[in-house]
């Protein structure tokens, strides 16, 4: 059998080169490092933790837990090296970050179906089968070649400008209503109102907030386009109700009347279980964001599913792109994984390589795929990833509002979502995983 070229060994890379050596296809693992660094990696060794090192929640109630918990199922290389090498972090999952990334480094340079090529890889070769897992600091000469491959799909973007998600459960309805400006057209937005006291309380704290750090492979240019919504305010305190508050064409039902501000959200998946805070991109420190986005009245319990960034972060328009199992639609021997696909964190990075090895193995034996379903959290980030209706795609963690509602009441959000880690794990210990 010819080697499935895999393209990268970060967190992605080392886990889909894994899976498919475990089923006894060979490996061809190129990875440029140490021969060339980006500005963010500093060691030789596969699936190095460029920030924190924490892969975050490892309880059951958070999605990230149950991600977790499903790549343990699934013989994960990556979740296996962090249990050995886990550290004391409270409920979360933090490890060793050198004795974790040595050990992933160890076990794929030792593994006889895997065959490591330092060196850096300039384009996708025109035959034979490709896992592309090049990060989110993929290297200049083959981000444009991708480009030119795929010039249709819009493909990359160098800086995430991302506004907060929302679960749509967690939105106070009894203080907000469905509308579209104008009424024109149907009522697509949820329009959260505020009073000139509560606006002017938001705004003082918004434009006092904490920024986060930019990190020294980034630069100015991640503002270029998209200005953040705390330099907004600054500079003034009606620049706001000009822009992405403006209340004009908005009139609140409760009382015939034009609010004096208003912040809208959109629908960001097509199952209506999650909005986007329409015009707030943000630097802030996550907290802050937190803290100051829930001074609105109708966001004052919401739940954040995504909180705003804006850092050099280079992904595909993967919706345009991609498929269910992380291939081309119009070139399908070759697939991404890792956060290139929009996928973000490393647990998630970690799950899209996994997915896409074990659904390229089925298919180069023969073997109909997988399937996972949406009810899992792997399958309902692959298929928020490949969901056309997604327009305004932007990387997306693991989160509770990707997996369908379980039709019955649970009372309590811890308990709901322990039954819906229960129900994916059922669903996920009744696939075919070989």
């Amino acid at each position: 059998m010819e080697p499935v070229l895999v393209i990268g060994a970060g967190l992605a890379g080392s886990e889909a080169a894994w899976q498919l050596a475990n089923r006894g296809i060979p490996v061809r693992l190129h990875e440029m490092k140490p021969n060339k660094m980006t500005p963010a990696h500093h060691s030789a060794d596969f699936g190095e933790l460029v920030c924190s090192n924490s892969l975050r929640s490892d309880q059951m109630e958070n999605a990230v837990g149950l991600l977790k918990e499903e790549l343990r199922r699934c013989n994960s290389l990556i979740m296996a090296c962090a249990d050995e090498h886990r550290v004391e972090a409270g409920g979360a999952l933090a490890v060793d970050r050198h004795a974790f990334s040595a050990a992933i480094t160890e076990k794929i340079k030792s593994h006889p179906n895997i065959t490591v090529v330092e060196g850096e890889v300039l384009d996708i070769p025109e035959e034979g089968r490709v896992i592309v897992a090049s990060g989110p600091l993929t290297a200049e000469p083959l981000a444009e070649a991708i480009g030119r491959r795929y010039p249709q799909n819009g493909y990359l973007h160098f800086f995430d400008a991302a506004a907060p998600l929302v679960t749509f459960e967690s939105v106070d309805m009894d203080s907000a209503w469905f509308a579209s400006r104008y009424d024109r057209g149907t009522p697509d937005y949820i329009n959260c109102p505020m009073t000139e006291e509560e606006y002017d309380a938001f705004w003082k704290e918004l434009t006092t907030a904490q920024e986060a750090e930019v990190h020294g492979f980034e630069d100015s240019g991640v503002f270029e386009g998209c200005m953040p919504v705390e330099v907004m305010a600054r500079r003034g305190r009606d620049t706001l109700c000009y822009g992405p508050l403006k209340p004009v064409g908005l009139k609140d039902p409760k009382t015939g009347k034009e609010p004096f501000a208003v912040v809208q959200l959109r629908k960001d998946n097509a199952q209506g279980s999650i909005y986007n805070i329409v015009g707030f991109q943000t630097h802030l420190k996550w907290p802050e964001q937190r803290r100051v986005f829930s001074m609105i009245p109708a966001l004052k319990n919401a739940e954040f599913v995504r909180y705003g960034v804006m850092h050099r972060n280079t992904f595909l328009d993967s919706p345009r792109l991609l498929d269910r199992y992380y291939r081309v639609r119009t070139e399908p021997r070759v697939r991404f994984a890792g956060q290139i696909t929009g996928v973000e964190g490393y647990v998630e990075s970690t799950a899209s390589g996994c997915l896409a090895a074990m659904e390229l193995a089925r298919e180069l034996e023969g073997k109909e795929p997988i399937n996972f379903p949406r009810e899992t959290a792997m399958g309902a980030l692959a298929l928020y990833i490949s969901d056309e209706s997604v327009v305004h795609f932007q990387p997306m963690n693991i989160n509770f509002g990707l997996i369908p509602a379980l039709g019955y009441r649970v009372k309590g959000k811890r308990n709901k979502n322990a039954e819906l880690s229960k129900r994916a794990l059922e669903a996920l210990d009744g696939l075919d995983l070989t």
